[in-house]
């Protein structure tokens, strides 16, 4: 037994550095599910003149498109002119694919723009669990656009977390909300941007997956090309709905700190969640999420004390979270074949020797 150890000694070593990679990439999932939401709630409701939802959006795009192009440019040796040439033949020359692009990146500028009304008018938690509901629009349009097939366990997991979303908001006997802040109206609003998210979220996630598998273009690349586009659509979206807002007190106005930093968390989340994701399976993403719904929930009660669990809260929260495991789960082996004897075996392996 002891004379079998040294050879697992460089085996047991590279799974250990993976076992690390893939706590480490829980961890980046949980900061990145829950300071975001958390963040940008707080920067929503402090006090002080409030910053323009549409700008720090625009701010993102261009924050987001800086960093993968330092990427490909790094990817290049840092060699300027070939990436900013390859840049050209991947934009420009091939215009056809870039403009394919513009359909994602104009539902992702909705759908960040949606986050910020949802989280003006709802709490972090509530936000948290109902956003879960893009599990259940991906998997419509997984089904619709890819031609994926949901198991049955999926589809009763997706069954679940409906019903368990409806619990979440699920009235409590009074007209308001459980805190002073938040009220009936905000909280329809709030709902009605979570629900238009989630839509949008499940359509662009599929067709951008839908893009990549049909491309051999470099993931960078295709963000690069989502951040150029999503800029226009967000300076056109400022021009919109706050042109007023903006030549009266400035692109500017209500930024500080905090606002940087709902940017910046914005922008790069994304794209760090991107390059760890390889590294978790489903049962670590879900892991993440529940981890998430708690430290939101818990967070949102004790810091912003702007939430007041309910018990239909906790149920439903419990019931998402349950879930989005079980849709997550993978699917159980095949039985191995049996023989004519009976006997339950995997089929032998048959080695051909050359005479």
């Amino acid at each position: 037994m002891l004379g079998k150890k040294s050879p697992q000694g460089s085996g047991t070593g590279g799974q250990t550095s993976f076992i690390s990679l893939k706590y480490l990439s829980l961890c980046i999932l949980v900061i990145q599910n829950t300071s975001l939401v958390l963040v940008l709630r707080y920067s929503r409701t402090m006090e002080g003149p409030r910053y323009l939802s549409s700008t720090a959006v625009v701010l993102a795009e261009i924050m987001k498109f800086m960093t993968c192009f330092f990427l490909v440019l790094y990817g290049n040796s840092w060699k300027f002119l070939e990436t900013l040439k390859l840049l050209k033949h991947e934009i420009i020359d091939k215009y056809k694919e870039t403009l394919i692009v513009s359909v994602p990146s104009f539902l992702y500028t909705i759908q960040n723009n949606l986050l910020y009304v949802a989280l003006s008018n709802l709490d972090a938690a509530t936000f948290q669990v109902s956003y879960q509901m893009k599990i259940l629009t991906t998997a419509l349009f997984s089904v619709l656009l890819l031609g994926k097939k949901i198991s049955r366990t999926q589809w009763v997991a997706v069954g679940i977390l409906t019903l368990a979303v409806a619990l979440v908001q699920w009235p409590t006997g009074s007209s308001e909300d459980t805190t002073n802040t938040i009220t009936l109206s905000m909280r329809l609003v709030g709902l009605t941007a979570v629900g238009m998210a989630c839509i949008s979220s499940g359509f662009s996630g599929v067709y951008f997956e839908k893009v990549l598998k049909g491309s051999d273009t470099s993931v960078w690349i295709r963000n690069i090309q989502l951040g150029i586009l999503g800029f226009v659509f967000a300076l056109a979206g400022v021009f919109i709905k706050d042109y007023e807002a903006v030549m009266s007190d400035g692109f500017f106005q209500g930024y500080n700190s905090i606002v940087i930093c709902v940017i910046t968390l914005q922008a790069l989340g994304g794209l760090i969640v991107a390059a760890v994701i390889k590294y978790a399976d489903n049962i670590l993403k879900g892991f993440a999420t529940a981890v998430s719904i708690v430290v939101s929930s818990v967070l949102s009660y004790f810091v912003l004390a702007d939430f007041n669990p309910t018990l239909p809260f906790m149920v439903g929260a419990l019931l998402v979270i349950f879930s989005t495991f079980l849709y997550g789960k993978p699917p159980p082996k095949p039985k191995p074949t049996e023989t004519p004897g009976g006997d339950s075996t995997e089929k032998p392996t048959v080695v051909v020797k050359n005479s």
